[in-house]
This record gives structure tokens, sequence and C-alpha cells, in this order.
């Protein structure tokens, strides 16, 4: 259950190799958005964490700013949503076809040429 939050910001900010106040400021920013227990100590998933190490390669790797990793931590929120969105079309048509496929072939009666009497000589 990779959504499941489950580690206190000191424990995500070593598994991902960041200082937990760097991890404060991108949540201030909405880059990610851990859980909260009711007394509102912030919990990370292994989503959030995948997250964060996504982050970290977009500005060390690449350079960007943080306002460059919201536009494609955007972009590819955007796609996740239209692949799940397309996923689910594709479960949706399947049955349809699944549902016309067993109709006709309730309906399908099965031809069988008339038999013709034998000739007699």
């Amino acid at each position: 259950m990779p959504d499941r939050p489950r580690y206190m910001i000191s424990v995500a900010a070593e598994l991902v190799g960041m200082h937990p106040q760097t991890l404060r400021l991108y949540e201030a920013k909405g880059l990610v958005r851990p859980g909260r227990t009711p007394g509102g100590t912030r919990l990370y998933s292994d989503s959030d964490l995948e997250r964060l190490q996504l982050i970290q390669r977009l500005t060390t790797e690449l350079g960007l700013n943080l306002a460059g990793v919201e536009q494609v931590l955007r972009m590819q929120d955007e796609l996740n949503r239209t692949r799940a969105r397309m996923a689910r079309m594709e479960r949706e048509l399947r049955e349809e076809i699944a549902e016309v496929h067993r109709s006709y072939k309730r309906e399908l009666v099965v031809y069988q040429p008339a038999r013709t009497p034998a000739r007699r000589s």
C-alpha cells in the first residue's frame, strides 16, 4: 500500500537524504502532502518518498528551481489521472464488449441445412 502514511518526518528525511526542514518547505510549497496523525504529526507514505526523490533528481540533476519542479509534478499528476481514467474506460469497454458477445451467443441459432431426401434410381 504505497499511499499508506507510515514514516515520521525524521525517518522520511533520512530515507531520502534530505533535511527535515526541506521536507517542511516542500510541503509549504505544495509539492508534497504528507498525512497527519490526529495530533498533527506528519506521516509520509512510500509514494511521498518517491515524490521527494523525484524532486531531488529534478533539482540536483536537472537544475530545476522549485517553480519548474512544481510544473513537472503538476504535469505528472495530470498524466497519472489521465492514465487511471483511460484504464477505467478500457475496463468498462471490455465489460461492454463481453456483454455484447454474451447477448449474441444467447441469440445465436446454429444453421443446419435441410436434409434432402435421397434419390431413387
